[in-house]
C-alpha cells in the first residue's frame, strides 16, 4: 500500500487575494521547515483575474472591468470570485509517483474529476489546456509555485458563478467562453457537496487523509 499522509483542512471563506497570497507563502515556509503538516486551504475570492508568467510574457493583460493581480504560479489567466470553490494545497510532494510537476498536476486533475464523477458529472482532462473540463467547457483551473518541492497556489473549480463573468475571460490559448461554470452546463451541485466529495476522494487520488 502507498504511503499515506495526513492533512490539515483549514476553510477561510471568503478572503482577499492579497491575504490569501501572505497566508500561502508563510505556510509554504512553515511546511518546509516540518513545522506544520501537509495543509489544505479551501476558500474563495472576491472577484479578481490573477495573471501568471505565460500571460505577462505573452503580454496578455485581464479585460477592461476585471480586477487584476500579478502572481508567479504557472499558467495565463484564472478568474477568481463569487460561486467558486479555491483550494490551494501547501503539500510536500515527496511521496510515490510525485516526482515531477507533471505528475503532480495529473494527480490533481485526478483529484477533481474522481470528485466530479461521484458526484455523476462525467469530466476528462484536454490536450488544450492543464485542469478539468466537462462537456468540451473547462470548468476547473490548476496553477501551482513550488519552493523545495512545497506547492502553494493551486486549483478552483467553477460551481455558479455569475453568469458572463468567467465566460468574458479569454485564457492564453483560449477563446472566450471556453472556461464556464458547472451551473451554466445545467449541473446543479452546491460548493458544500463538491468540498464533502472532494475531502472524501482525497485518500484514494493523492494519498493524503484529513487530520481529526
Amino acid at each position: 500500500m502507498s504511503e499515506q499522509r495526513g492533512v490539515e483542512i483549514i476553510h477561510l471563506g471568503e478572503i482577499p487575494y492579497q491575504e490569501a497570497l501572505d497566508l500561502m507563502k508563510e505556510l509554504q515556509r512553515q511546511r518546509i521547515d516540518d513545522l506544520i503538516p501537509d495543509t489544505l486551504l479551501l476558500l474563495n475570492h472576491p472577484e479578481i483575474v490573477t495573471v501568471g508568467p505565460r500571460a505577462t510574457n505573452d503580454g496578455i493583460k485581464a479585460p477592461q472591468g476585471y480586477p487584476s493581480h500579478t502572481v508567479d504560479r504557472g499558467g495565463g489567466l484564472t478568474w477568481h470570485g463569487p460561486g467558486q470553490l479555491v483550494g490551494y494545497p501547501i503539500f510536500k510532494w515527496d511521496l510515490e509517483g510525485e516526482n515531477s510537476v507533471a505528475a503532480i498536476i495529473s494527480l490533481l486533475e485526478k483529484w477533481i474529476i474522481s470528485t466530479l464523477d461521484e458526484l455523476g458529472i462525467k469530466s476528462s482532462r484536454d490536450d488544450r489546456m492543464q485542469g478539468v473540463w466537462v462537456d468540451d467547457k473547462k470548468i476547473c483551473s490548476i496553477g501551482l509555485s513550488f519552493l523545495r518541492w512545497v506547492s502553494r497556489h493551486g486549483f478552483s473549480i467553477n460551481i455558479d458563478t455569475p453568469s458572463g463573468r468567467v465566460e468574458g475571460l479569454a485564457g492564453c490559448g483560449l477563446e472566450s467562453k471556453t472556461t464556464t461554470s458547472l451551473a451554466r452546463l445545467d449541473y446543479q451541485i452546491s460548493i458544500e457537496q463538491f468540498t464533502q466529495s472532494l475531502l472524501k476522494n482525497m485518500q484514494s487520488t493523492v494519498n493524503r487523509i484529513v487530520r481529526d
